[in-house]
């Protein structure tokens, strides 16, 4: 019996002792680079002296990519001046494309790099763009986006941020040094839904703010056909070695602007993390590839589904879930729980105390269903929305994606600050490395970096932009 219970007590000893490692290497993290380097400003409510014309490079025009050279091509004020793609095939696509969309005018002097990884670094040297667009593998989100912005170019980076906390702060610390936007290109915020319940959060409809609910469920197991190009490819490989919530920011992003964290009100204090079993990888492997097969020969870590609960300095929380395994029907849950009231997404609903004037007669009962819904966004329907709903419905994502792209070009065409600035883009992607420390030590609580250095507390909160 002795000998039993000193066994249960060493493997208990054993793995507290390592959960305390891991949170004293990650809060080490958290506490370092609290001081700004002399010289360096903060980026909070920067505003980029105007350009006439935005000079964009873009790198990686694969499934994503391809969609932003067409579509910033088509705005107004701005010139495609170089694409970098490690395809001759895919560079060459998107190049004729936008001189198509430049009928002879614009976008007609494209430079192209391709066949070499780091032929990017001469684009930047050589054509000097204004903005660059980076839609490449996550791993090479932070060094592509540091180098455009020490070459003279604010970056624009599509998600995550980065995939460590050293890597955020060091896109923190030379966006400061030099004065150029870093910006996670976050569409969710832009999409119909989610500027809808900012507006209504703004206007006080659930009173004070106490809960959100995000998520990115959404099955991709068909991605890993994607075994020579594409985000198959190499994503995989992230599931088989990492166990946390890999991909938070789609529905982290928009709770976040309606709550205010990182913005006056409050910001993120901690997070706890755990993860299911990793059993769907495997058996969607097994079943659909040979035994020799590379997909049959890695050892998947990565639990099917991850939750996480972020706790604000406030109090406030905020569950954040992840699974791109499950068989199930998408959803971002999207929910924010007021005093007053609730919205949520998926579908699309409101529930306010004392009833939804002229749907519901209580909280009891969700405002749901197509009349609810046509009735809800004749009342409030985001401005911007509003404004460019006809010119960008068919850009991606019902229309999320050129809304987001039209306010890029709008904010440095007249020197405005961007509605997600680069600390927000840092908040939400450090879900990713915390998560995995706190599941790695059994739950333990890690601490999120303040990439702000307190700064927060006077940044604007987003405005109901018109």
């Amino acid at each position: 019996m002795k000998n039993i219970d000193r066994r249960k007590f060493l493997k208990k000893t054993s793995l507290s002792a390592a959960a305390l490692a891991t949170a004293s290497a990650f809060t080490a993290c958290a506490e370092e680079q609290t001081e700004r380097a002399a010289n360096a400003q903060y980026m909070g409510d920067f505003a980029a002296p105007n350009l006439d014309t935005v000079k964009i490079a873009l790198i990686g025009v694969g499934a994503r990519g391809s969609g932003h050279a067409r579509d910033f091509a088509t705005l107004e004020g701005t010139e495609i001046v170089a694409i970098s793609d490690l395809y001759e095939d895919w560079a060459n696509r998107s190049a004729d494309r936008c001189k198509e969309i430049g009928d002879g005018k614009r976008h007609q002097n494209i430079k192209l790099y391709h066949g070499d990884e780091n032929l990017w670094k001469q684009m930047l040297t050589e054509v000097k763009p204004d903005a660059v667009i980076i839609c490449t593998n996550w791993k090479n989100h932070a060094p592509m986006a540091i180098e455009a912005m020490k070459q003279g170019a604010h970056a624009f980076i599509e998600v995550p941020i980065a995939v460590t906390v050293e890597e955020m702060w060091q896109l923190v610390d030379t966006s400061e040094a030099t004065g150029k936007h870093c910006m996670m290109m976050e569409n969710v915020n832009y999409g119909r839904d989610e500027l809808m319940f900012l507006n209504m959060c703004r206007q006080g409809l659930i009173g004070d703010i106490l809960h959100g609910e995000a998520s990115y469920i959404h099955e991709l197991r068909f991605q890993m056909e994607e075994q020579e190009r594409g985000t198959g490819s190499w994503r995989t490989h992230h599931y088989a070695n990492r166990n946390g919530n890999l991909y938070p920011t789609h529905g982290l992003g928009p709770v976040a602007q309606y709550m205010n964290l990182g913005r006056t009100d409050d910001s993120f204090g901690t997070i706890v993390s755990y993860s299911t079993p990793a059993l769907g990888r495997q058996k969607y492997a097994e079943k659909n590839y040979a035994a020799d097969h590379k997909w049959n020969q890695l050892d998947y870590k990565g639990g099917d589904l991850n939750t996480s609960i972020i706790k604000t300095n406030l109090g406030r929380t905020v569950m954040v879930q992840w699974d791109e395994t499950s068989p199930r029907p998408y959803s971002r849950l999207n929910l924010i729980q007021g005093t007053t009231g609730a919205l949520a997404g998926f579908p699309t609903r409101v529930a306010l105390e004392g009833g939804v004037e002229g749907l519901t007669e209580s909280h009891h009962r969700w405002a749901e269903g197509q009349e609810a819904l046509a009735v809800l966004r004749e009342r409030y329907d985001h401005p911007l929305y509003k404004k460019l709903n006809e010119s960008t419905r068919n850009s991606g994502h019902g229309g999320m994606d050129g809304i987001m792209r039209y306010r890029i070009v709008e904010c440095l065409r007249k020197g405005l600050p961007l509605d997600q600035n680069l600390y927000e883009g840092c908040f939400w992607s450090a879900v990713g490395p915390l998560s995995e420390a706190s599941v790695a030590g059994g739950g333990a609580p890690q601490d999120f970096p303040d990439f702000t250095r307190g700064d927060w507390k006077g940044t604007k909160p987003l405005d109901i932009i018109a």
